[in-house]
């Protein structure tokens, strides 16, 4: 019995000693498992939380800005069925042999947009000619009102017409050329009326911007146009095109180290064309208030796509004349006030000098509002000044 006990004692002891051997062992393993499974769960619960920050970031703005339906107000439909996309196409009310068989004779679609009014209907008629004969869908945005005024005009059962008083053309741009309506558009064409086209021709025009790769251009301006506010825009004879600019006059410097508007990365507000993602982006960067778009042509680099001193540019063999035509408010009219005598007095109106009043007053509003933006948004990143650090 005591031999037995003594076998069954110096077992136990063995036995302990192996487990304490092996826990030995496992302590530095189960150590860096143990690190290990803390990092996952760190990596996993901070990855959730920058989640839903960001999900809260884009609901709030999207909510705030009613830029988009929620996903919510949708769930009664069945998904096939949802159409998140329009376009400015005219349709007819019944299907004819004629209609079937002119269908979509083009694959690619380009719209020109323009403000008018009727004292510049001469001028507009050339304009529209052009581009509807290179399959071109037009909308007129009739600010003076007078729409009956232009049906002697053989096409224009075949452009769009929206009405509305002394508006201006961001403000039609805003709330009639949404993205999602304008969808189908590789090209937008956002111009004004007071343009010379004798020396353009809109196909050629995008072939060039095709193929040069340009997401935001213009049409350079013939040297003799009036109201030529910035030397990029005015056209170099001898280039097919251009991205920048070089003058040593003026307070505005433009160098080979000159980085962005408006020396490079810029078209002005006359005459821009977006591709179909650039405008997009710059749909978004109007201000549905400021109506006049004072100060966009300096940022509209960042809706480029990319580098705006490559994707931005300025195409010089197919060029317009800026007439300098200013229609918009009417002319100058005249304001009664009562003194105290009761006798009235008249006093003319300087429509022009409000105007620009009030485009003066809404830079500095936009100016501010990009400042607050920037500064208030720390995920975005400035990718210009990133560039520019680089390159210093």
């Amino acid at each position: 019995m005591r031999e037995a006990k003594s076998w069954r004692n110096l077992w136990k002891r063995h036995l302990h000693f192996d487990w304490g051997r092996y826990g030995m062992k496992m302590k530095p393993f189960m150590g860096v498992a143990f690190i290990v499974m803390l990092y996952i769960v760190y990596r996993t619960t901070n990855y959730q939380y920058l989640q839903t920050e960001l999900d809260s970031r884009f609901d709030s703005l999207y909510s705030s800005k009613d830029y988009a339906i929620s996903h919510t107000s949708l769930k009664g439909l069945p998904r096939g069925i949802i159409e998140a996309k329009s376009d400015l196409e005219l349709k007819p009310l019944w299907s004819t042999t004629s209609s079937q068989s002119k269908g979509d004779v083009s694959s690619t679609h380009n719209l020109l947009a323009v403000p008018v009014g009727l004292k510049q209907k001469r001028n507009v008629n050339t304009i529209v000619q052009k581009f509807l004969k290179e399959n071109f869908t037009v909308i007129l945005f009739h600010y003076d009102g007078k729409v009956d005024g232009w049906r002697d005009l053989d096409w224009h059962n075949k452009v769009i017409h929206i009405v509305a008083q002394n508006q201006t053309k961001w403000w039609f741009a805003k709330r009639f050329l949404h993205p999602a309506a304008v969808s189908i558009y590789d090209y937008i064409f956002l111009w004004d009326e007071d343009l010379g086209v004798q020396h353009f021709n809109p196909r050629r025009y995008l072939n060039i911007v095709k193929a040069e790769g340009l997401e935001i251009s213009q049409p350079a301006l013939d040297p003799n146009s009036t109201d030529i506010h910035h030397r990029i825009t005015i056209r170099k004879r001898t280039n097919k095109f251009h991205r920048r600019v070089y003058d040593s006059r003026g307070s505005v410097k433009c160098s080979d180290d000159s980085e962005g508007p408006p020396c490079s990365g810029f078209v002005e507000g006359m005459v821009p064309v977006f591709s179909r993602a650039a405008w997009h982006c710059a749909w978004h960067l109007i201000q549905n208030d400021l109506v006049h778009g004072w100060g966009m042509d300096m940022k509209l680099g960042y809706c480029a796509q990319g580098d705006r001193s490559k994707k931005v540019g300025v195409v010089d063999s197919e060029f317009i004349v800026h007439q300098g035509i200013q229609t918009l408010g009417g002319a100058s009219v005249k304001k009664t006030s009562n003194n105290a005598d009761l006798s009235k007095k008249h006093t003319a109106v300087d429509v022009r000098a409000e105007i620009r009043r009030q485009s003066t007053t809404e830079l500095q509003i936009f100016k501010k509002r990009w400042e607050k933006a920037v500064k208030e948004d720390t995920w975005w990143v400035d990718p210009f000044y990133r560039r520019k650090q680089i390159q210093t």
